[in-house]
This record gives C-alpha cells, sequence and structure tokens, in this order.
C-alpha cells in the first residue's frame, strides 16, 4: 500500500511543472483539487495560478537560451506558439505580461497567436 507521503513524493515533478504545492489533507481549502489514492484522499493540490506564467515564461526562455526581450521577430513567435501550447494564455491577464517580457504590443501577441491558430 502506498502512504500518503510516497505518493506526495511521486508526483513532486508534476508539481513543480506546474507551479503547485501539496496541502495536507485537513489543512486545504475548497478551492485545492483532493486527490485519492486507493479510495481515500491522500493530498490536496494547490494551483498558484501567479505562479504559473513567470514559470512558463521562465522556462521558455531557458529552452530558448535568451530572454524573451532579446529574441527575434521569429524567436518571439516560437516563444508564443511555446506558450500557447502549453496552456499560458487561458491565465488572466497572459497577453499583457507575456507583451511586456517580450517587450511588443497585446496587438502583437494577439496576431501572433492569430497566426499560430490560422495555421493549424
Amino acid at each position: 500500500m502506498v502512504e500518503a507521503n510516497d505518493f506526495e513524493v511521486a508526483i513532486e515533478p508534476l508539481l513543480h511543472a506546474i507551479g503547485a504545492t501539496a496541502v495536507p489533507i485537513g489543512r486545504h481549502a475548497d478551492s485545492d483539487l483532493v486527490l485519492d489514492w486507493e479510495g481515500e484522499p491522500a493530498v490536496a493540490i494547490r494551483l498558484d495560478f501567479q505562479d504559473t506564467l513567470p514559470g512558463m515564461i521562465a522556462s521558455a526562455e531557458t529552452e530558448l537560451g535568451k530572454p524573451f526581450a532579446d529574441l527575434s521577430r521569429e524567436e518571439k513567435q516560437a516563444a508564443v506558439r511555446l506558450l500557447d501550447g502549453r496552456g499560458a494564455f487561458v491565465l488572466r491577464r497572459s497577453i499583457d505580461e507575456v507583451a511586456e517580457a517580450m517587450g511588443v504590443s497585446r496587438i502583437t501577441i494577439y496576431n501572433y497567436l492569430n497566426a499560430i491558430r490560422e495555421a493549424g
């Protein structure tokens, strides 16, 4: 039988990747996602959306090898494609934050997204 601690250790890489934290059962909020293991609550997951977008941006900058502000136009389009694929633009104010990080306007980000989505 897997104990909650073993379960938490197993999901730690996932939590780190999505910017979430594990919260002990009994100290969780109604908005937390409770995960069951073998029919019993094992751990609650708290999604921290404020940290998610900065984490996605930092991860994309690392993958692309430089800060968003230093990217060429084509590289910025690739960064927007990467962030879009990871669901970044469903987060509130994400267009504004990405535009600010890239040093471009909101309209530019919308144009990149429209081109990406039209291309399929």
